[in-house]
């Protein structure tokens, strides 16, 4: 299993909120549209809550600032995460294309991993 991560900054013209609903409202609408072209088998986007659900988290760490979310995409293998027909090819510029819009990606830290399991899911 292949799973991509993508931690997310709105850009500085939104606040927290306009950028978590744009992003479910409209892209992952856009995302679910394009997952066959991309041989994407799992996406998944988690909202940060509040800046002050838990302040003590952050500063118990000495962590620098959160992001706004996380994305993440798994893929069944490498092949199907490298696969670029002309399909993948168009989805992902349609993707890029729209992050553009409400994601600062020179401040979004993007990184694909292997999964080591430490605590079990569900049997």
């Amino acid at each position: 299993m292949i799973k991509l991560t993508f931690c997310l900054v709105r850009l500085p013209h939104l606040t927290r909120a306009e950028f978590q609903s744009y992003w479910r409202e409209k892209h992952a609408p856009l995302v679910r549209s394009h997952a066959g072209a991309l041989r994407l088998r799992r996406y998944v986007q988690s909202h940060t809550l509040p800046e002050d659900a838990a302040p003590w988290l952050s500063a118990s760490r000495g962590a620098p600032a959160e992001f706004d979310g996380v994305a993440e995409l798994w893929w069944d293998s490498m092949a199907d995460f490298t696969h670029r027909s002309p399909e993948a090819a168009a989805a992902g510029a349609a993707l890029l294309a729209d992050e553009k819009t409400f994601i600062d990606l020179a401040k979004s830290p993007i990184f694909v991993t292997g999964e080591f399991e430490v605590v079990p899911g569900e049997k």
